[in-house]
């Protein structure tokens, strides 16, 4: 969705099947205590063992896709202290030796051009292309995702006739690509700048379906008392890796911090901790649909 593409790791399977979903909590083995920079994450490793060279002396400033719950829990960027990439973005700093995260806004047309500044690493469910790495690098994956069909419960749409459908994406995302080159509806799909207008034009039946990363259409549908819900994934084999400039010096760095978080278990554990309690459901169950 929103930017994304092919299996991503640190949760392998088919079409964001987390396969580690079933890890329990778990023990946090040498997990120290999250302090107030580090919001409400627990970080893990070595403290110092990796160097980052960081826009803001002694602090990691991450680019991320609000609303996005699970994720990014909370609003704003003032607001946010947990979910999955804010904690990832908490483990990196610490196995760095820098004392906080920070969250910043940046256009994300403007983070796909390489045209923003200002941040490290965008940590934003950014799907992996080698389009995109024409213009900006991106680090080793960490997560695997597809795409996730959101619409009013109760409303009546499968493989078929969602091509007859009033479709709705993000702009600058393979999922919109994947509409056009593949699915091929009958009117446009509508096109928003960010999920939340994009959310609300569903609710307002201003359109049939939402298409967009499985996890977070999953979520939304959880959060909406029943008004809403995922009939099923389009398996499009994405990737989401951390974002970086191609000026940063920093890609082999947070290579390293991906590889060795995902080796340690420290990505399964996120998974387990923000992620499988929002979903409701184990995405490999839902219906795959084709174009």
């Amino acid at each position: 969705m929103k930017q994304h593409q092919n299996t991503r790791s640190g949760i392998e399977s088919p079409g964001m099947q987390v396969g580690a979903f079933a890890l329990v909590l778990g023990a946090f083995a040498g997990i120290a205590s999250a302090a107030s920079g580090y919001g409400n994450c627990a970080v893990s490793g070595k403290r110092g063992s990796v160097k980052l060279e960081t826009v803001v002396p002694g602090a990691l400033s991450v680019r991320p896709n609000l609303p996005a719950p699970g994720w990014w829990n909370g609003d704003s960027p003032d607001t946010v202290k947990d979910g999955f990439e804010y904690c990832l973005a908490a483990n990196m700093a610490y196995r760095a030796g820098l004392d906080r995260v920070i969250v910043v806004n940046r256009s994300f047309a403007q983070v796909l051009t390489g045209q923003a500044k200002g941040f490290d690493i965008a940590l934003s469910e950014i799907t992996i292309t080698d389009e995109r790495k024409k213009v900006v690098n991106f680090t080793a994956p960490y997560f695997n995702s597809d795409q996730g069909v959101l619409v009013k419960a109760g409303a009546k749409i499968d493989k078929d006739n969602i091509k007859n459908m009033r479709l709705a994406t993000e702009l600058a995302t393979t999922t919109l690509q994947y509409i056009l080159d593949h699915i091929k509806p009958a009117q446009p799909p509508k096109v928003f700048a960010s999920p939340a207008p994009m959310y609300a034009a569903l609710a307002a039946g201003q359109v049939d379906a939402v298409l967009y990363d499985t996890p977070n259409v999953l979520t939304r549908a959880k959060e909406s008392n029943g008004k809403l819900e995922v009939v099923g994934r389009y398996d499009m084999g994405e990737r989401w890796g951390g974002l970086v400039n191609k000026d940063s010096p920093n890609l082999a760095a947070f290579n390293q911090l991906i590889e060795d978080l995902k080796n340690d278990g420290t990505l399964d554990r996120l998974a387990s901790r923000y992620l499988t309690p929002n979903l409701g459901i184990d995405p490999a169950k839902l219906p795959v649909f084709t174009p």
